[in-house]
């Protein structure tokens, strides 16, 4: 077994009660749901970066908020974004999220066109 070590680090509130749920219904531990989500996002960008491939180091990026969504786009060389949603899936990498202040703006932009 490889030698571990205690790291500090911070995460949403929210997303941390979720986490709780999903480990007591597999009776583990959180420690164990963030290790093997790492080690799988680890070894896939290692993986595509020692084949030359950069397609994962993109969505990553995408996945980030580092890139937009037109950049990937034109970097995969995809037509829509439908595709790009569906390697995300299957590169299982969260779709980027959006500050909660932009977030909340456009749902206030559509409510205003409601009547």
């Amino acid at each position: 077994m490889a030698e571990t070590v205690n790291f500090t680090g911070a995460v949403d509130r929210e997303l941390l009660k979720r986490a709780k749920i999903v480990a007591a219904k597999f009776e583990t531990s959180i420690n164990a749901l963030f290790n093997t989500e790492l080690r799988y996002l680890v070894d896939t960008f290692e993986a595509a970066e020692n084949a030359g491939n950069q397609n994962y180091k993109t969505l990553l990026g995408f996945s980030l908020g580092r890139i937009n969504d037109l950049t990937a786009m034109q970097t995969l060389g995809l037509d829509s974004e439908e595709d790009l949603f569906l390697l995300m899936a299957q590169a299982h990498l969260p779709m980027p999220r959006l500050p909660e202040p932009v977030t909340q703006g456009m749902v206030d932009r559509l409510n205003a066109l409601m009547p």
